[in-house]
């Protein structure tokens, strides 16, 4: 799993779960931010959404079960 396979993993879900359109949640979304697994063993990646109030809670519930799932991403 790289940071560009769990960007296309969080717009599925939002775009099945939410609805909205793919531009808007990429936006939202942002960037995913890897971190060496050597000095965050438990998850090496996060994101900061930057849109509205329930669109942030929206990518975060998800961010949640992508971090179980994924905890490492090359």
């Amino acid at each position: 799993m790289t940071a560009l396979d769990l960007t296309d993993q969080f717009l599925a879900i939002l775009l099945r779960e939410v609805g909205g359109t793919r531009r808007r949640w990429r936006n939202v979304i942002g960037p995913v931010k890897r971190y060496s697994a050597a000095t965050h063993p438990h998850c090496n990646w996060s994101i900061t959404p930057g849109g509205e109030a329930e669109e942030n809670a929206a990518v975060e519930r998800i961010a949640d079960r992508l971090r179980d799932k994924y905890p490492i991403i090359d």
